[in-house]
């Protein structure tokens, strides 16, 4: 029989749905070592710098360390000379006393790949890891071993469900052996979510409305500001 067009498209499996980020005062008692949190990086963003969505709502400011790209490149080297996807998640926290978002740290979840999919597993590591360092999602990273720097459909049913979840979550994604090797991208607000939600296709990749634009850069000239600074990587494979 022909597919359900009011049936709700299944939720892509890459990579792991992100977390609703709760103030720990109102979360429960937590045996976290403080010890372990991240120390935060001097804030380089600008008092006055600020972006605003398609539908002209505020975005916070995101700082982004500008060596993220080559060190995830080189984290996924094997999988990339063996045409197979690698991804990780962009985790951080809130600036005090600055109404920005900062990463801090790269988690590598366990997952397996194909040359175009990346699926995570044991999640529940990743979870419990962001807990006991008091982290927040901020966004995703992935490559494309072999094909060129873009936000696939699959991609952007993923990125969906971390936008949804904070409005300035952005998709990194790096093509080594293409130019550009990196780029930055978020869905456009409104129209572009509102493409991928209202969307029922079930295969993974398929067309989108090419009248709408979809998808665009989030750097240069929108909320992510990069900066030089240290940064944590957890690979959990």
């Amino acid at each position: 029989p022909p597919p359900d067009k009011g049936a709700a498209p299944p939720l892509p499996a890459l990579p792991p749905k992100p977390q609703e980020y709760c103030d720990s005062s109102e979360s429960l008692p937590s045996a976290r070592d403080d010890s372990q949190l991240s120390v935060l990086p001097p804030s380089a963003i600008s008092p006055g710098h600020y972006a605003l969505t398609e539908g002209g709502v505020r975005m916070r400011p995101m700082q982004l360390p500008e060596d993220i790209f080559e060190e995830f490149v080189n984290i996924a080297a094997d999988n990339t000379a063996a045409n197979l996807e690698t991804c990780g998640v962009l985790c951080g926290r809130v600036m005090p006393g600055q109404n920005a978002l900062v990463v801090t740290t790269l988690i590598i979840p366990k997952q397996h790949a194909t040359s175009d999919t990346c699926t995570t597993e044991s999640e529940e590591d990743l979870f419990v890891t962001q807990m006991d360092m008091d982290l927040m999602t901020l966004g995703w990273i992935h490559t494309h071993p072999s094909q060129t720097c873009f936000m696939s459909s699959l991609d952007l049913h993923t990125h969906c469900s971390y936008q949804l979840m904070l409005p300035e979550a952005i998709a990194i994604v790096c093509s080594p052996k293409h130019e550009p090797r990196f780029g930055i991208f978020r869905l456009t607000d409104p129209s572009g979510i509102d493409v991928i939600q209202n969307c029922r296709e079930k295969s993974a990749f398929h067309p989108h409305d090419a009248s709408k634009v979809i998808y665009t850069s989030a750097d240069p000239d929108s909320h992510v500001v990069k900066a030089r600074y240290d940064f944590e990587i957890i690979d959990l494979r």
